[in-house]
């Protein structure tokens, strides 16, 4: 259904003066006796009731056309304005461990992983997002992009080993930043996932702390298990970040919940409104009328 509204519905009260005005306001003229009138009424008849109904449509009308009606087309949002986030993802051997989910123990942890991932991409409507994966090397699976469905169809392509059992999780971090480096959003965030320790990067972790701070970026980080803790709280201390620890899949989920809330896009705040003007139509029909008022007026 078509959403017709007004721009300035305001406007429409100002028929209230016009209308208190023809009971309250007419002139008073003087009063003339023309004998063989009768001639003249049976001509003016027509005239007499025509004037004031045009008189009303012009009034009408204008008013209509001042109050602007319009047709709401769509609404877009400002894409520029999102988040601009970085999953990092581990990939490594140590993901085929079972057991992670408690109501399917056959599912290992990067099944549970990758759903859970894509349920939170599906919910940052506003954002741009990109996806790293990490195991013995670092592979880019997406740039920042606004294509959630092309990055959900990427994460069922991914799985465990596809760069190598190993776990190059510093040598992860120096890529997403440096997709992020140049974004011009003004959040920028990092999400890492790992269930172990560092085994196989070449960036010292100091080197991914400076960059992180040069750059303004924030970094969570979502250890699966207890071994890392100590190395996750060395990534996120720096970056006004947060470390989280998983040891269940309904962890996972309320973590990645809990970060979809601290982080939250403003982008419904700007957004642009897709119009049709219709003023026209109305103003066309008062200048009609209002002209053919002007005409017959003058012949009477």
């Amino acid at each position: 259904m078509f959403n017709f509204t007004f721009e300035y519905p305001f406007v429409l009260l100002s028929i209230i003066p016009f209308i208190l005005c023809s009971f309250f306001c007419k002139a008073k003229s003087p009063t003339y006796y023309i004998p063989h009138l009768d001639i003249l009424k049976e001509s003016k008849t027509t005239t007499h009731f025509i004037l004031p109904v045009l008189k009303w449509i012009v009034i009408f009308f204008s008013i209509i056309a001042l109050a602007s009606p319009i047709k709401i087309l769509n609404t877009k949002l400002i894409q520029n304005d999102g988040i601009d986030i970085v999953l990092s993802l581990d990939t490594s051997g140590s993901m085929r461990a079972i057991g992670f989910n408690k109501d399917n123990l056959e599912q290992n942890r990067w099944q549970v992983v990758s759903q859970l991932v894509k349920e939170f991409i599906k919910k940052r409507v506003n954002d741009n997002i990109g996806i790293v994966v990490f195991g013995n090397s670092v592979l880019t699976a997406s740039p920042i992009s606004f294509d959630k469905n092309a990055q959900q169809e990427i994460i069922n392509y991914l799985d465990i080993g596809i760069v190598g059992d190993k776990t190059a999780m510093v040598d992860s971090l120096a890529t997403s930043i440096n997709i992020l480096k140049d974004s011009k959003s003004k959040s920028k965030i990092i999400i890492l996932l790992t269930d172990g320790i560092d085994t196989y990067s070449t960036i010292p972790l100091s080197v991914v702390n400076k960059l992180s701070l040069k750059h303004n970026i924030k970094i969570y980080a979502i250890g699966i298990g207890e071994s890392n803790r100590i190395f996750l709280n060395k990534i996120v201390s720096q970056t006004k970040g947060k470390m989280f620890i998983a040891n269940s899949k309904n962890d996972l989920k309320n973590i990645y919940d809990e970060i979809n809330r601290l982080e939250t896009s403003k982008i419904d705040t700007n957004k642009i409104i897709l119009k049709d003007y219709f003023f026209f139509y109305p103003l066309f029909l008062a200048i009609f009328s209002l002209i053919l008022y002007v005409f017959l007026k003058n012949k009477e």
